[in-house]
């Protein structure tokens, strides 16, 4: 039972997070080239383009969010198995895990939506950087918290299983 959870804890986790990370880290750059001034986009026929692609790849990460809720789910059954709740390393990643949802919940997604509505804070000096410019560095948060997380599901400080 114990190895079933495991492997719906990986592949939960790569199949969700990693979608998210590809995904909020695109965002951005799309989301500049919608907006009216936006980097290096002249026709309107490629802003409504570029819109389109960023819109597509904020219901990515929204959706895939809420999907997201398997991998601690499952991690905790793993760990309920294998009697490691109390572990420092587990508890650890646990509480990088929740600061990785909060970032994604409370920050990336109000700000790609606040990017899609085209708010007047997008816009600085004719160039759409300011939020855009926020929101590339709180998805680079997002994506080292995760990279923590497995480092730690890989290398369990204290574990005796020599790995």
């Amino acid at each position: 039972m114990t190895k079933l959870l495991l492997s719906i804890h990986v592949l939960a986790a790569i199949l969700v997070v990693g979608p998210i990370a590809v995904a909020a880290s695109l965002f951005p750059r799309y989301a500049r080239q919608a907006a009216p001034g936006g980097m290096d986009v002249d026709a309107a026929e490629e802003r409504t383009r570029a819109a389109s692609v960023a819109a597509v790849l904020h219901r990515i990460c929204r959706g895939y969010a809420v999907a997201g809720v398997a991998v601690p789910v499952f991690g905790l059954a793993t760990a309920i198995q294998l009697g490691v709740l109390t572990d420092v390393w587990l508890i650890s990643s646990l509480v990088l895990t929740a600061m990785a949802a909060a970032v994604l919940v409370l920050a990336i997604l109000p700000h790609q939506q606040r990017m899609l509505d085209g708010g007047p804070e997008i816009v600085v000096d004719g160039a759409p950087q300011a939020l855009a410019a926020r929101l590339a560095m709180l998805t680079g948060v997002f994506n080292l918290l995760w990279t923590i997380v497995v480092v730690l599901m890989i290398v369990r400080p204290g574990s005796t299983t020599g790995a």
